[in-house]
């Protein structure tokens, strides 16, 4: 899953394709590089980033959503947002990513309402303002765990498939360094709530952490590393910057998994 922020904030990349000509020359890019899927965003995230307002969200990714529909691939589009989510569904995208695990009013309903889209149900602690500040405590490996397969749980108990449903553990999303390190670490256990899973360690603060990369540009190594251990512990998808690096490193363990196999 290729990242396409069509932000001027972003922690890594804000600022690079914030106008819609400039984020569909990086879809085709991620696209020739080796990305399944895209992933538009057009708020930030990152920790103590401020909301943006509904009419401005909706101007970022409109223009980008309708060009990267017809690029050939899946559309992902990462909001929160239920307005966001009918608009971008009704235009074609393939896919919810929702921070918030579509706990906003009125989110649930918009991807019920759409019966083939998917859809990824994220875990984060408090909200991007304060999630940083007071992260979580102890064991987060079964708390997220059991966050997530309610989250999944309440989904389907509105008609949603459960084949629609992906998961992701939010990583840096009101965590500490030893913490998103342990999801990592004890990542299967998250596989029992039978959903497949999705990986985000791109360019993260954590990475910076354990190599001393204070740049998040400059951790593209790291997030490889990060993203091959995460689909060798079972992540069917990985949310990347580095799309390119990221496929040449899989397709190494591919190849030796299909002579473990042979």
């Amino acid at each position: 899953m290729g990242i396409v922020n069509v932000t001027p904030d972003s922690f890594s990349d804000g600022g690079s394709h914030a106008d819609a000509r400039a984020a569909l020359r990086h879809c085709e890019a991620l696209i020739g590089e080796g990305a399944d899927i895209l992933d538009v965003g057009g708020e930030s995230t990152r920790p103590g980033s401020p909301a943006v307002p509904l009419d401005e969200e909706l101007a970022r990714v409109l223009p980008v959503v309708r060009g990267a529909v017809t690029l050939g691939v899946p559309v992902s589009v990462d909001t929160y947002k239920p307005e966001v989510m009918r608009a971008v569904l009704d235009l074609g995208a393939d896919i919810v990513n929702d921070i918030w695990a579509l706990r906003r009013p009125g989110a649930r309903e918009a991807v019920a309402a759409h019966a083939g889209c998917g859809v990824c149900l994220m875990h984060m602690h408090r909200d991007p303002q304060t999630m940083q500040a007071a992260p979580m405590e102890g064991d987060v490996v079964p708390q997220v765990a059991a966050f997530l397969a309610e989250a999944a749980k309440a989904l389907c108990a509105l008609g949603v498939a459960a084949d629609r449903i992906v998961l992701d553990p939010g990583i840096g999303f009101g965590k500490t360094v030893a913490q998103n390190f342990a999801l990592l670490a004890r990542q299967r256990e998250l596989l029992a709530a039978g959903h497949p899973l999705l990986a985000g360690w791109s360019r993260k603060s954590s990475l910076g952490a354990v190599t001393g990369i204070a740049s998040p540009a400059g951790r593209m190594l790291p997030s490889v590393a990060a993203a091959l251990l995460a689909v060798e512990r079972g992540a069917r998808i990985v949310r990347v910057h580095d799309v390119q690096e990221t496929a040449q490193a899989l397709a190494v363990w591919q190849a030796m998994r299909a002579q473990d196999d042979s």
